[in-house]
C-alpha cells in the first residue's frame, strides 16, 4: 500500500484530532489516540507537528479561516461592523469546535488558551484595531470613537462570553446566538447612518 500523501496524512491528523478533542476535551487528549484513529503511527503525527498543542492550534486555524470565508462570501469584503458580528455568530454556531470555546463548561479547549502565552491573542487584537481604524477612514464608524477602545469593549465582551459558560454555567445555542446578536446591536450603535 502508497504512503498517503502528506497533506492527506496532515488532513487525516487533524480530522481525528477534532473527533477527540470534541468527545474527550484537549487535556484528555493525546497523540497515541490522533495517531490510533487517523490509522498512522505515532511518529507520524510527529512529522506533521511538535505535539497536541501545535495540533489544537492547527485546529483552531482552521476554524477561524473557515469562519472568516464563510463571513467575506455572505458579505464581501467591506462589511458593516454589526453585519460582520451577526454573520460570525451564524458562522460560529456552525462550527462545533469554535462553539465549544463559547459554550462548554467543561473547557473542549482546556488548559490550552489558558497557557498560551506567545502573543496571538494580542496580535488579533491589533488586527481588530486595524480594521476598525479602516472603518473609520472609510466614514462606516462614527470619528468620535478612538479604535482602539472600541475593540477592547467588544474584545473584553467577547472574552467574557469566552468564560461565561464555564462562570455562570452551561449555555445552549440560542441563548449564545442571542448574545452575539446582542454585541452586533452594541456594535451598531458606532455605525454611521450609510
Amino acid at each position: 500500500m502508497p504512503r498517503p500523501r502528506i497533506p492527506d496524512r496532515r488532513k487525516r491528523i487533524l480530522d481525528a484530532a477534532r473527533t477527540l478533542v470534541l468527545a474527550h476535551g484537549f487535556d484528555a487528549m493525546n497523540v497515541a489516540a490522533i495517531a490510533e484513529s487517523a490509522g498512522i503511527a505515532k511518529g507520524a503525527v510527529y512529522l506533521e507537528f511538535a505535539g497536541k498543542r501545535d495540533i489544537l492550534d492547527a485546529l483552531l486555524l482552521q476554524g477561524n479561516l473557515r469562519m472568516a470565508d464563510r463571513v467575506r462570501a455572505e458579505l464581501g469584503e467591506h462589511p458593516r461592523l454589526s453585519d460582520a458580528c451577526r454573520a460570525t455568530a451564524r458562522a460560529l454556531l456552525d462550527d462545533p469546535l469554535m462553539t465549544a470555546a463559547f459554550l462548554d463548561d467543561r473547557g473542549i479547549l482546556g488548559s490550552h488558551v489558558v497557557e498560551e502565552t506567545d502573543g496571538r491573542y494580542r496580535e488579533r487584537h491589533l488586527r481588530v484595531v486595524e480594521w476598525f481604524r479602516e472603518l473609520q477612514e472609510r466614514g462606516l464608524i462614527v470619528a468620535d470613537v478612538d479604535p482602539r477602545t472600541l475593540a477592547l469593549a467588544l474584545s473584553s465582551t467577547t472574552i467574557g462570553l469566552l468564560s461565561a459558560a464555564r462562570l455562570l454555567g452551561p449555555l445552549d445555542p440560542a441563548l449564545l446566538e442571542g448574545t452575539i446578536d446582542t454585541i452586533g446591536r452594541m456594535a451598531a450603535a458606532f455605525e454611521t447612518e450609510r
